[in-house]
Formats: C-alpha cells, sequence, structure tokens
C-alpha cells in the first residue's frame, strides 16, 4: 500500500485513445492490466476522461482547410488539431471496457469548453482556467502523485509538469503509459519533465 497522502491519477484511458479509436495511441490498450493491478495499493484515486462536445475547437474538423495533426493560432498559443474524438456521450469518449473503474474517487472531465483544449488533468490549455483538481487532491492531503495512462507525450505529460510546478512529488510509470509520439513529441516530452522535477519510473 502507498502512502495515504499519495494519489493515483489514471489519464485518459478511454475507447478513442485505444487501437480501433478514432485517435489511437499505439498499444494504449496493454496499460489496462497494468493500472487495474496497481489500483489497490492507493487509498486516493482519480480518473480523468477528455470530453469534448461536437465541434471542439481542437478537431481538424473544425477548420476549414485543415487537415489532423496540422497546427492553427489559438488565444492562448500554438494548437495541434485532432481527429475528432472523445466526443461527450460517445463510445470513443468511454473508459476502455476492461478498465476497473469502481475504485476512482473522482472523475473529472476537461476539454468540454467549445473554445479551449485540455491536456493537462490541473489546468486547460490556456495554463490558468484551473480544472478543480488541485483543490480536490488538496482537500484530501494529497502530496504525491502517481500517473499513469494515455498519452506519455500530451496530456500524461502535461499533467506531471503542471502538478510539479504546484509542489507536488510527482512520478510517472512509464510502463503503464503508452506515446502518440508525433514528430519527436515523446523525447521531448519526458525531456521537459524531468527538467520540472518529474521521476520517470521505467
Amino acid at each position: 500500500m502507498r502512502d495515504a497522502n499519495e494519489a493515483l491519477i489514471v489519464i485518459d484511458v478511454q475507447n478513442d485513445f485505444c487501437p480501433g479509436g478514432a485517435l489511437a495511441v499505439a498499444d494504449g490498450d496493454a496499460v489496462v492490466p497494468l493500472i487495474n493491478d496497481i489500483l489497490a495499493d492507493f487509498s486516493v484515486c482519480v480518473f480523468t476522461q477528455d470530453w469534448h462536445p461536437a465541434g471542439h475547437s481542437s478537431f481538424a474538423s473544425s477548420h476549414a482547410g485543415k487537415a489532423p495533426f496540422e497546427t492553427t493560432e489559438m488565444p492562448y498559443g500554438t494548437q495541434v488539431l485532432w481527429p475528432d474524438h472523445c466526443v461527450q456521450g460517445t463510445n470513443g469518449g468511454a473508459f476502455h471496457p476492461g478498465l476497473v473503474t469502481d475504485p476512482a474517487h473522482m472523475i473529472l472531465r476537461k476539454g468540454f469548453r467549445p473554445q479551449i483544449d485540455s491536456y493537462s488533468a490541473f489546468f486547460e490549455n490556456d495554463q490558468t482556467t484551473a480544472t478543480g483538481l488541485e483543490g480536490y487532491l488538496r482537500s484530501r492531503g494529497v502530496e504525491k502523485i502517481t500517473l499513469v495512462g494515455l498519452a506519455t507525450d500530451f496530456c500524461v505529460a502535461f499533467s506531471a509538469i503542471d502538478g510539479a510546478k504546484l509542489g507536488y512529488d510527482v512520478t510517472v510509470l512509464e510502463q503503464a503509459c503508452r506515446a502518440i509520439d508525433l514528430d519527436n513529441s515523446l523525447a521531448n516530452a519526458r525531456a521537459d519533465m524531468l527538467a520540472a522535477g518529474v521521476k520517470l519510473e521505467t
């Protein structure tokens, strides 16, 4: 059993990020049994869920002439444009059916504001709009967080770096994560996490 002040944060283990999904991460479903095996070790468990309205501004389909994985400029900076994914109420937005979700003490849905994307579990992509996760963790006395899930180089990394900035002791269990690895994004994300003081466990 982990310390009572340590939380497990399970990032976006949803159908659209698993093989066959709209934004599939290679081997993404391989994290499911690994996550299930460690849930009981943590006294605080939080699951996040990407939860976009149809026509979200981060979808390439919302920008004429743009294709998935191109970028555009938003008021908050450069935004990667994605295939339509994790639309609210769809099977793609649901958790992977093999994931054990009953131990979740909190399920945090992010990316539901139409005009802004949300990679991090702590802040939307403007880096100022809070999701409420920090308040919940503080109320539970959490000082350390361990992150698992999808994808290593986007939502996991952004969450880990923000957690470190907020003063948490942060560990990413890399064996229970998988990456998109878009244009060397995995190596860049690993470097950024290490620079922020995040521990990477392989």
